[in-house]
């Protein structure tokens, strides 16, 4: 999960903070401390970790892309430039663009924004941005939420007091409910110091940057391992009173499977799983888990190194194409394989899956599954030609017909492209075009997707205005009819939107 510090260079953060006496230091120092120790921390235990360092004021500047080097952040913070006035609001909008443009919007980010608390003044300010959401066209939309799964953390270089004075805490409050809500805003305790600026870094630390720490156990082998990042816990809303459940840190292997049995199942989250170095040789946490494995490990690659299980592990579900199904908790399970970075460096990875006994309905319960040697038969045949998955389940459906379902945008595009084909082809197709034109209608009607209709009516009124001189006078009239039918059904009026009604051929002296 990449993260993205945005660090405030305002003028108010060069206002003087006096320490015990001693020489007078801004609040910007206090802040570089923080940050300093935030990436001290990050380089050790969170050295897979891409970060970003940007500063803003009035404007915002990427002053280091996304790294893992976190040197080059600590440099960056030493030869910060004090700028003008703070707008929150261009900074977020920097922070879209940034992440957008490395990740997508499919990525989740951790956006760290440390500040004074000043929201600026006049025009551009937080508290004139949030005056106005209302008041905005699309072209200047305010950028929270952004488009990609988001945790805003907030740290203020003042303590709770100060910034209760005025209405700061609530505009920040504020600021973190636009984002979602999955963040937090921390406050310096006590006066304005070292001590207390460490305080509110390491609770930042402690909540968001801790390493999650397992031991992987597959009967008597055990390993301990470092799950990057560290996995969420998960609320199941079907339970009457639902309740946050988190990957336990013991990981039981409970068996083996073949890649192709268990195919690409749905995945709440993806981690990392790293072993934790022993011995003192080895200077980085994981090393091991990222060797360049070209088949099984051999002795050379393992020597000066303790024996790790994790190590074992990863060679042997890389060379067998196999994945490991491991337990994370009661009823809760994931799997393990290995996942390719380049044609000679691969890595462990663990996928969750959604809590329940039966996270993929071809397996089965997890709880049924056994070894192949104890069944009365082999399974997958003595040729290895059959399969028993996916699992048959013990009652027959009694669905009479198929469902029209449009889980992606490719299964309404055909639907709709196969009615354009039969409406090229009227009168010829009469039958054909209807019975697909119900169909789709009946649909988008359960689904309250009454703008496919719209649409689908536009379609058909384009093709009417396309035909040819040489096509048949009945397509036209019977275009025309269908879209009108459809625009009628889509203002949604009992009269016209009846479920059971269907559009029936119009009767021209040309149907016969």
């Amino acid at each position: 999960m990449p993260t993205v510090v945005l660090m405030d260079v305002s003028l108010s953060m060069t206002r003087p903070v006096s320490l015990d006496g001693s020489e007078e230091f801004q609040r910007k120092n206090l802040a570089v401390h923080g940050l300093n120790m935030l990436f001290e921390h990050m380089a050790s235990n969170y050295r897979l970790e891409f970060t970003a360092l940007m500063a803003f004021s009035s404007l915002w500047e990427l002053l280091v892309p996304f790294t893992r080097d976190y040197n080059a952040l600590q440099e960056a913070l030493g030869s910060l430039e004090d700028y003008d006035k703070t707008c929150i609001e261009a900074a977020l909008n920097g922070v879209n663009n940034v992440v957008q443009q490395e990740w997508g919007s499919g990525c989740p980010c951790q956006v760290v924004l440390v500040t004074d608390g000043s929201l600026g003044i006049g025009k551009g300010s937080l508290r004139h941005s949030l005056q106005t959401l209302k008041h905005r066209g699309e072209d200047k939309k305010f950028p929270l939420p952004f488009p990609f799964p988001t945790k805003l953390y907030i740290l203020c270089i003042a303590n709770s007091e100060e910034l209760q004075m005025t209405d700061a805490m609530d505009n920040l409050e504020h600021l973190l409910c636009l984002s979602g809500g999955d963040g937090q805003i921390f406050t310096m305790e006590g006066p304005l110091c070292m001590k207390s600026v460490q305080a509110m870094f390491g609770r930042l630390i402690d909540h968001a940057y801790s390493p999650f720490h397992a031991v992987l156990h597959c009967g008597n082998l055990s390993s301990d391992v470092q799950v990057f990042p560290r996995p969420e816990p998960v609320v199941v809303d079907e339970e009457v009173e639902p309740m946050p459940r988190a990957v336990s840190t013991d990981l039981e292997i409970v068996g083996f499977i073949e890649i192709a049995d268990i195919s690409s199942p749905p995945v709440i989250s993806r981690h990392l799983v790293l072993p934790i170095a022993v011995n003192k040789d080895v200077d980085e946490v994981g090393a091991a888990a990222t060797d360049e494995l070209e088949d099984e490990p051999s002795a050379s690659q393992m020597a000066g190194k303790s024996p790790n299980f994790c190590v074992l592990l990863h060679g042997s579900l890389k060379v067998e194409g196999m994945v490991a199904l491991v337990q994370l908790g009661p009823e809760w399970f994931g799997m393990l394989y290995s996942q390719a970075d380049s044609k000679k460096k691969s890595n462990l990875m663990m996928s969750l899956f959604e809590p329940g006994s039966e996270p993929l309905p071809w397996l089965g319960k997890i709880s049924y599954l056994g070894p192949v040697s104890e069944a009365a038969e082999n399974p997958y045949g003595e040729d290895d030609s059959k399969s028993p998955f996916p699992v048959q389940p013990p009652a027959k459906r009694s669905y009479a017909q198929n469902v029209t379902v449009w889980i992606k945008a490719s299964g309404l595009q055909a639907d709709v492209q196969k009615i354009l084909r039969n409406a090229r082809k009227l009168p010829d197709k009469t039958q054909t075009f209807y019975k697909e034109l119900n169909r789709m209608r009946k649909a988008a009607l359960a689904f309250g997707f009454l703008e496919l209709l719209k649409g689908v009516a536009d379609l058909l009124e384009r093709e009417c205005t396309l035909l040819p001189d040489s096509a048949h006078p009945d397509a036209a009239f019977q275009l025309s009819h269908a879209a009108q039918q459809l625009k009628l059904a889509s203002t949604g009026d009992s009269q016209y939107a009846d479920f059971d009604h269907n559009i029936v051929p119009m009767h021209t002296d040309f149907s016969s």
